[in-house]
């Protein structure tokens, strides 16, 4: 396909790499911006631009940062008014972090029955399936650093103790007459 039949050729080429590096298929990643995996492929073959807000949902789900973030937003033409997502923290004084807090609006609970753990240099992802029609659908990702993994085992390990010999009502012995 020539340069001028895939305008948005170069912006696809780097989503398809942000997406295979993070080992997801077209499937996970169009659930999760919510558009549909057609979509989502004529995006990467540089066909079609991303809406503005389903590049920065693609950016977020991605995690991509500061001056990778504002080239994709560049490349799809968006450049001159960066949102202010996108722009690059100030600097913050020597030895502070910058946090991070996102809050769950939907409360509801996913049951799963399965789990696949994607280890990467900076921790793990845990991906909670259900078996589907033909293949496993993702319900909830999580992401954590090594330590927050260890804590999140010995939580599980004391609950499923818990579980395991608190069962049922706890009641008196019957009484000896």
């Amino acid at each position: 396909m020539s340069e001028s039949h895939a305008p948005f050729i170069t912006l696809g080429r780097h989503l398809k790499y942000v997406r295979e590096q993070a080992q997801q298929n077209l499937a996970e990643v169009s659930g999760a911006v919510e558009i549909e995996e057609q979509s989502l492929e004529r995006i990467e073959a540089g066909q079609e631009r991303p809406a503005e807000e389903i590049l920065l949902l693609l950016i977020n789900h991605f995690g991509v940062q500061d001056q990778d973030a504002m080239r994709l937003w560049e490349l799809a033409g968006y450049g001159s008014e960066i949102p202010e997502q996108l722009r690059p923290e100030t600097e913050l004084p020597t030895g502070q972090k910058s946090v991070m807090l996102l809050l769950g609006l939907d409360m509801r609970t996913m049951y799963s029955d399965g789990l696949d753990i994607t280890v990467t240099p900076g921790g793990l992802t845990l991906s909670f399936t259900q078996t589907g029609a033909d293949r496993n659908m993702p319900v909830a990702r999580v992401g954590m650093s090594y330590e927050q993994a260890e804590q999140v085992l010995g939580t599980l390990q004391q609950a499923l103790l818990r579980g395991k010999y608190l069962r049922g009502p706890r009641a008196l012995p019957p009484s000896v007459d």
